[in-house]
């Protein structure tokens, strides 16, 4: 069966880069000219997903307006004959059918995913974190939907931070299966002190998961942080029947912080088609001044 759904929590008040997420959603800010949701949209549909749920909260409907269709701007593009910006506007419309639930309380990512229950059904679904932007030449969903595809358990990906940064991420308990393909059996999220880690592996922005992480979400009692963590109903899964984790290929940004996005468009815009050369040769001069 072919994983056709996915779910974006997009909900988060993006207190780490305040005060331009006091009026600004952080999914909106751009890399480049798209904004950051965009990405990770477009990921998911290279991933071979058609059907979207976007998790989000109050004053966030730009994000709303970004994908959808804008007569008076495609009218505005058309009769000044900007057929290249008309055709890309138009497009991103059509990039999946996208479906938006509003979290009226933001009690954490486990309470965000279970708004989706109703849009999700009794299916296997992608979550793909509001935070995280990963590019890479073969999609990071994909990576996850094709270990599905052949293990049929729930799968995570994930990559190794330094342990002494552990303690601000989840720590993985896992066994090397093969190549960057891993078997977990147990996970905690942000555990106290280093020393309490499983390992330094951390889940990092991207999981498939069956349709039981409902029921698990829906008993699961607050932990990290006073909320409901995703992470402690992965815990259960694992422990239960067992997770695939992938030591994902490409590039993450954390577009919850100011230097992830400085990062992310600086690195972007390096190989940005219109402006990628005039750019490097920008920096160039640039740092002959730092």
């Amino acid at each position: 069966m072919k994983i056709k759904k996915a779910v974006i929590p997009a909900a988060g008040f993006g207190t780490r880069v305040l005060p331009i997420t006091k009026a600004m959603p952080k999914e909106m800010l751009p890399i480049v000219d798209k904004p950051s949701i965009q990405y990770i949209v477009e990921e998911a549909v290279n991933s071979g997903i058609t059907d979207i749920c976007i998790i989000l909260s109050r004053g966030k409907s730009i994000i709303e307006d970004h994908f959808d269709r804008a007569p008076e701007l495609e009218e505005k593009l058309l009769s000044s004959k900007k057929i290249k910006d008309y055709d890309q506007i138009v497009d991103i419309a059509k990039l999946a059918n996208i479906t938006y639930i509003r979290q009226s309380e933001v009690k954490g990512l486990g309470h965000a995913i279970f708004c989706a229950k109703a849009f999700i059904g009794k299916e296997p679904f992608a979550v793909l974190y509001g935070d995280d932007v990963i590019m890479g030449e073969v999609p990071c969903c994909k990576q996850l939907l094709d270990q599905y595809e052949i293990y049929q358990l729930g799968c995570v990906c994930m990559k190794e931070v330094p342990f002494e940064l552990v303690t601000m991420y989840s720590s993985l308990k896992v066994e090397n299966l093969h190549d960057n393909v891993f078997k977990i059996t147990d996970m905690i999220e942000k555990p106290s002190t280093k020393e309490l880690a499983f390992s330094n592996y951390s889940i990092l922005g991207r999981c498939v998961l069956p349709p039981d992480i409902f029921e698990i979400l829906e008993n699961i009692p607050k932990g990290a942080g006073g909320e409901y963590q995703l992470t402690d109903a992965m815990k259960i899964l694992a422990q239960q029947q067992g997770m695939i984790g992938v030591d994902f290929v490409g590039k993450r940004y954390d577009m919850g912080s100011k230097l992830g996005i400085l990062q992310a468009t600086i690195e972007t815009g390096l190989h940005h088609p219109e402006i990628g050369e005039d750019f490097r040769n920008y920096l160039i001069q640039l740092s002959n001044h730092l």
